[in-house]
């Protein structure tokens, strides 16, 4: 094989012990006829390589490239197969092993170079046809009798082959395995990466193409946080309109979402999130290129922290005084200390009645009817409570600025509790 084929495979993967070998119920001579016809086909080695190379070049075009690539390479691997197989049919106990780790290291290293698995089988099958043929025609050539007593360890040679294959695919998918592995491990470090903001410039191109994203794009992110998640519930729960493509990336406690908008907003994408009971979801901002898919993670995470606690989806260009809000938590803390601080000290019941009174007269755009309607109270009840919290606040809720100043601290106080 090619030196840097060698330096890719580090560590072939552990060769699995040998089953007991299947024998035949054979009588001595004809071991000996097998064994004869093998110790010549030792002796013919580089002319059997040549001609299976050639059926090999012919039938598999995979094979066809690999000689095309390194044609004394392909050559070694097949003539140490060879020598390796032929040497167990005619030193079984001496040579089996070394043939099996030979077998074993070939799947290993094909599945490297991803040469395709079938090609591989088929090339150890036509390896298996022509060692037999040959062995066909020396005990034909030596005495034609000795022909019908190979037919007798015919099945043994056959179950050498199948052995053989077998550790080939076994060790090719096992690569195989690692090697996804890898690659997906490497996607994850990538994204991780871009999620977090460390992504260096120039690996951007490289990403881009990795992840099959635009590194120019419009983008979007999207975070995910369930109280009890089960597998990947960001695919679960959002439905990503035509022309936009989802990037999902699995965190401790949250879930993230690299959205590639294409010539979309992100509020398109409120109406495709499905959010079960308990689960919370925060959309960032756009943003432009990949490079600022870190931007975007935290502008998502701080949507996320303007969700209530009983879930729901926030689009952070809709509750930009929640973010702020929640961006410097110790200021808003101060906030409600500041404006609330005097309600603060009342009993439990009578300070939520009256807050709730606020919070229902603030989302009724100030109508004191439909905040009534709202608490199943009279509207003069209401304006007394409206009355009670100026009175107990020193704020005027006819003054836009106290408006501003306890909307602002009531948002606070729901988000970073009391």
């Amino acid at each position: 094989m090619p030196n840097a084929v060698r330096a890719r495979v580090r560590a072939v993967p552990g060769l699995p012990p040998a089953s007991p070998p299947v024998r035949s119920l054979v009588d001595a001579e004809a071991v000996a006829v097998l064994r004869r016809a093998a110790a010549v086909l030792m002796d013919d080695l580089p002319e059997i390589t040549e001609r299976l190379l050639a059926v090999l070049q012919e039938q598999e075009p995979a094979y066809r490239a690999a000689f095309e690539t390194d044609p004394s390479g392909l050559w070694q691997e097949v003539h140490r197969s060879l020598r390796h197989n032929v040497g167990s049919l005619l030193r079984p106990r001496e040579c089996r092993d070394a043939a099996r780790r030979c077998s074993w290291r070939i799947g290993a290293e094909r599945a490297e170079q991803g040469m395709p698995l079938d090609a591989l089988l088929h090339a150890f099958r036509l390896g298996g046809a022509l060692v037999w043929r040959r062995l066909v025609e020396e005990a034909a050539r030596r005495d034609p009798d000795d022909v019908r007593l190979l037919v007798h360890v015919a099945s043994d040679v056959w179950n050498f082959v199948d052995e053989h294959c077998t550790l080939v695919a076994d060790a090719y998918r096992h690569v195989e395995r690692q090697l996804a592995w890898r690659r997906e491990n490497r996607l994850r470090l990538m994204t991780t990466a871009l999620l977090d903001g460390t992504t260096r410039i120039a690996d951007l191109p490289d990403v881009a193409t990795a992840l099959d994203l635009p590194e120019q794009g419009r983008y979007a992110v999207v975070s995910v946080a369930v109280a009890h998640p089960a597998g990947h519930v960001g695919t679960q729960l959002l439905s990503v309109p035509p022309g936009m493509r989802a990037l999902w990336h699995t965190g401790t406690d949250v879930e993230h979402g690299i959205v590639h908008l294409g010539e979309r907003e992100p509020k398109d994408l409120v109406d495709r999130v499905t959010v079960p009971i308990g689960a919370r979801v925060g959309i960032s901002r756009a943003v432009d290129g990949l490079a600022a898919v870190g931007d975007a993670r935290r502008l998502a995470e701080t949507a996320l922290r303007a969700c209530p606690e009983s879930g729901g989806t926030v689009l952070l260009d809709e509750h930009l005084p929640a973010a702020l809000l929640v961006s410097a938590p110790a200021l808003g803390t101060a906030l409600v200390n500041r404006v609330l601080g005097p309600l603060l000290s009342l009993d439990p019941s009578d300070r939520d009645l009256l807050l709730d009174t606020v919070s229902a007269w603030l989302d009724n755009d100030g109508s004191a009817q439909r905040a009534a309607s709202r608490l199943y109270c009279h509207r003069n009840t209401v304006l007394n409570r409206l009355r009670r919290f100026e009175q107990l606040t020193g704020r005027c809720l006819t003054r836009p600025a106290d408006v501003v100043d306890t909307s602002l601290a009531l948002t606070a106080r729901r988000l970073l509790g009391d």
